[in-house]
């Protein structure tokens, strides 16, 4: 972790992305103290360097089965525990609308803990259009009227058949608000 803030800060990268980790057994309140823990020893580097580090909120009930940070509430309780700009939540829409949904209302609850933003189509992680169960026209507004200026990635696999640059530019032109 701290090879990688250094080298995003001397390549102007303004975030990196780290995981939980998976349970193993392991209760949520144990998860959240290590995590704690490990996050405290890099916060002042990361602080010092300008360099967010961005915890990934990931489904367990399709894609990483286990993986500890799969609520928004365990994320935020981490956040708030180490209290640091630079110690952020990578609130992926995707993973976020199949564990906890109610996607709008918790980026707004929670923005102040967010530093980064994925999206994906549900179901199926594919394009972000009218396929899907989620309005990202309507999502990516709010994220606008929050103050958000940051970056959000397009993480999802193109639907068989659709040409993946079209996909690109169509996710791009969705999020450009």
């Amino acid at each position: 972790m701290r090879a990688a803030i250094d080298e995003s800060a001397a390549n102007g990268v303004p975030n990196i992305i780290t995981f939980s980790g998976n349970r193993r057994g392991m209760a949520d309140a144990e998860g959240a103290d290590n995590c704690v823990e490990f996050l405290n020893k890099v916060k002042a580097q990361a602080e010092d360097k300008g360099v967010t580090i961005c915890m990934e909120y990931l489904n367990s009930k399709v894609n990483h089965k286990d993986y500890m940070f799969d609520h928004i509430a365990w994320g935020v309780d981490v956040m708030k525990r180490v209290n640091s700009p630079r110690v952020k939540i990578l609130f992926d829409i995707y993973h976020a609308q199949i564990m906890d949904g109610d996607i709008v209302r918790n980026i707004r609850d929670h923005f102040q803990w967010i530093g980064h933003f994925h999206t994906g189509g549900n179901p199926g992680r594919h394009e972000i259009d009218s396929t899907q169960e989620l309005n990202y026209p309507f999502v990516m507004q709010a994220i606008v009227d929050l103050g958000y200026t940051g970056f959000v990635s397009h993480e999802y696999s193109p639907s068989p058949g659709n040409d993946p640059v079209q996909t690109l530019e169509k996710a791009i032109e969705i999020c450009d608000v």
